[in-house]
Order: structure tokens, then C-alpha cells, then sequence
């Protein structure tokens, strides 16, 4: 057994990385992080950051390297998938920051990760360790030890899981099992001139077309360069095992959307086939010396685009309670204490979500889109509960 550092995280990715930076900035411990891919890097497409998440790489240091590959949306738009017609827009230009305190940016996911990756290089108490795939978590008299495939344990004073929605970690407190939501995303980004030689090209919008059990969300990335596109749809042929929402589906179920929607289609990239996967809100997710974040702790379906905001939230709060409790076992219950109801309000909010904007019977999409008709776009109150969590908690805090 070999003592690799004062704390483990298991899990290199974007919670991970976000969740050493901010212990070892607040506390000085060394943490080591393990990952299971052979280097460290980051799949997938496209992410949307709101106010609550700048908040965060604020506080990290590392929101103006952010900026230099982020693009700065002026407007989120809800617009039917058949009609064109704009359903909802929120305005993410002044008022929006004024209101928040941070802007609302999109990116690509690897960018993300690379700027998180490279200011932890800098801290020389932050350890990387690579195709390290861990198999179980225990602890023994004050020391909490991970054990990896090759049955190599290393032990450390505490161990945060952020190993994702697999998470091994958190079998620690649930034999719970994801639940899947019958839908699938192909997501990808393909150079902006492919798509813009089209024409018609939202540049300054997150475009999100919604109709009966699908939608499509466009943005551009990494400083306008690349042009992200996410297509999601509930199949009607599930089965938990085998080939279900298929790339001949999805054509299916897309016929008769409007033709900006048709032409979208064609750059969809389908290899990368991605079924959506949640679990309940877990009402405990701390023992001892261990504790769990983002995915691992609460996955949530990502109609509010909120997974990675909310790692990166709980990567705040737990270097926070670091700092400020004297055992990691009541930083640990702390963090979770303030953690647990606001990503159990995130998950279900993002389950009701899905529901409204895949909405299929006639009253039910009249009803929305008559409150959405009445929705100003500057009309900023509907969205605290998501993007208002630091200015309020300052509030309560000073109180």
C-alpha cells in the first residue's frame, strides 16, 4: 500500500480537475488524481456554461483563459422544430450579466478541460495519474485506500469520487443503477465553413428547436471556429440491450421538421451514439473520509445544461469546507449538507424540463407556448434558481 498524497480524486475529468485546483488553492494539501483513460483529455462536443459556472472558474483563476476560447451567445432561443416560429428567448447580453454577475459563454468541452488541466499543472501538490481504473474504495483506521484493475492499492487521508455516472465509488453508499430515459444524442462539431457556406447560420445564438419527444441545440465554438450541433430523440423501438435509437430513427423522427432543421441533419456526426442516462437524487453520498461529486454524486439528464456546472459548483463548495472544518469527515458532511438538496432540486428540475419541451399532446404544447409567448426576454427572475446560486448564498451568508 503506498501513500500517493493527502487526498485522492478519482475521476480526471472536468469536476476532477476543477475539484484539485480548488483544494489545493485553499487548503495547500496535495492531491492526486486518477484516471482511467490512457492520457488525460476530454471527449464529446460542446458545453454550455452559465453564470453559476463562470462564478466558479472565476474563483479559480482561470475564467480569462476561458474567455479567450469561449464565444459569448447574445440571445438562448426556444424555437419550434417544424415552424421555425420562436417560442421563448432569453436576452444573455448586458441585463443578463448585470442581473448574474457573469456572463453565459459556450465552448468545446476539451477546451474546458485543457484550461482546468493546465492550471493544475501549475500547483506542484497536484499528482496525475493515468489508466488507473478503480475497482473499490475502502477505509481502515483514519486511511481511506482505492484499489485499481491490476490490484495496485493506494491509500490517502481522504478520497472524493468523481468517476462519473459508472461511478465505483459510490457503490460505497447505493447499489442503485442509472435509469435510462429512452432517449439517445449524436452530438459533434464540424468547421464553421461547412455549415455557414448553407447560409443561414444563427452566429449569435443557442439555438434549441423543440418538438414532440425531440430537439436539436446549435451553437457555435471555440471563438466561432467550429459550429456544435446536438440532435436528441426518445426512440420508439427501446430495449435495454442492443441497437435502439438508431441513425435511420432518427431520420424518421425528425421528417417533416422544418428545413434549417433537415439541413442540420446532414452534418450530424452518428457515430458517436450517446443514450441518456440519469439516476435518482441520492439522499447520502458521504461516509467517513469519502464523499462523491458531480456525475458520481447526482447525473442528471441535460435538457438545463447543467452536469457541468454543477460539478463545478460542488468543486467550489467542497474546497470551501476544507478550509474551514477542522476533520475531512465534517467538511465532507458540510459540503454535502449544502450540496445535496441544491443538485437533487437540478436533476428533477431537468427531468421536468425534458418533459415540457418534448411536450406531444396538443393542449399541453398550447399551454407552453402561450407561457413562453408571455415570457419577456429580459425577464430574468425565471431563471435564479439556476444561474443566481453564489450571489444569493453571498446573501445569506452576510446575514
Amino acid at each position: 500500500m503506498t501513500k500517493i498524497s493527502d487526498i485522492i480524486v478519482v475521476g480526471g475529468g472536468i469536476g476532477g480537475l476543477a475539484t484539485a485546483l480548488s483544494i489545493v488553492q485553499r487548503t495547500g494539501k496535495s492531491v492526486a488524481v486518477l484516471e482511467q483513460a490512457p492520457e488525460f483529455g476530454e471527449v464529446g462536443a460542446g458545453i454550455q456554461l452559465g453564470a453559476n459556472a463562470l462564478f466558479v472558474l472565476d474563483q479559480l483563476g482561470v475564467k480569462e483563459e476561458i474567455a479567450k476560447v469561449s464565444v459569448f451567445p447574445k440571445r438562448l432561443v426556444l424555437k419550434d422544430v417544424y415552424s421555425a416560429k420562436e417560442l421563448a428567448v432569453l436576452d444573455l447580453t448586458e441585463g443578463f450579466q448585470e442581473h448574474f454577475k457573469q456572463p453565459y459563454v459556450v465552448l468545446h468541452r476539451s477546451d474546458l478541460h485543457r484550461v482546468l488541466f493546465e492550471a493544475c499543472k501549475k500547483h506542484g501538490r497536484i499528482k496525475f495519474m493515468n489508466d488507473e481504473i478503480i475497482q473499490t474504495v475502502e477505509q481502515t483506521n483514519g486511511q481511506a485506500t482505492v484499489t485499481n484493475q491490476k490490484g495496485e492499492t493506494y491509500s490517502a487521508e481522504a478520497i472524493i469520487g468523481a468517476d462519473g455516472l459508472k461511478s465505483k465509488v459510490r457503490k460505497l453508499f447505493s447499489n442503485d443503477e442509472p435509469i435510462c430515459s429512452e432517449y439517445v444524442a449524436y452530438r459533434g462539431t464540424i468547421p464553421i465553413e461547412e455549415i455557414t457556406a448553407k447560409g443561414d447560420v444563427a452566429m449569435d445564438d443557442v439555438i434549441m428547436w423543440i418538438g414532440p419527444n425531440l430537439h436539436l441545440v446549435q451553437y457555435p465554438v471555440r471563438r466561432g471556429e467550429l459550429y456544435n450541433q446536438v440532435v436528441v430523440f426518445k426512440t420508439y423501438d427501446y430495449k435495454p440491450e442492443g441497437d435502439w435509437g438508431t441513425p435511420e430513427e432518427m431520420t424518421q423522427r425528425f421528417e417533416g421538421a422544418h428545413p434549417l432543421v433537415e439541413r442540420a441533419l446532414e452534418f450530424i456526426s452518428t457515430q458517436f451514439r450517446s443514450p441518456m442516462f440519469d439516476r435518482l437524487p441520492l439522499e447520502n453520498w458521504t461516509e467517513g473520509n469519502v464523499t462523491l461529486l458531480g456525475d458520481a454524486a447526482h447525473p442528471m439528464l441535460q435538457y438545463l445544461a447543467q452536469g457541468g456546472a454543477q460539478a463545478l459548483e460542488d468543486a467550489y463548495v467542497i474546497g470551501e469546507a476544507l478550509e474551514t472544518e477542522a476533520t475531512y469527515n465534517e467538511a465532507f458532511k458540510k459540503y454535502q449538507a449544502e450540496r445535496q438538496p441544491r443538485s437533487a432540486m437540478v436533476q428533477t428540475s431537468a427531468r421536468k424540463w425534458g418533459e415540457i419541451i418534448h411536450a406531444e399532446d396538443d393542449i399541453t404544447v398550447l399551454l407552453r407556448n402561450t407561457i413562453f409567448g408571455n415570457h419577456k426576454a429580459t425577464n430574468y427572475e425565471v431563471a435564479d434558481h439556476l444561474y443566481n446560486y453564489f450571489n444569493v448564498r453571498k446573501n445569506e451568508v452576510k446575514a
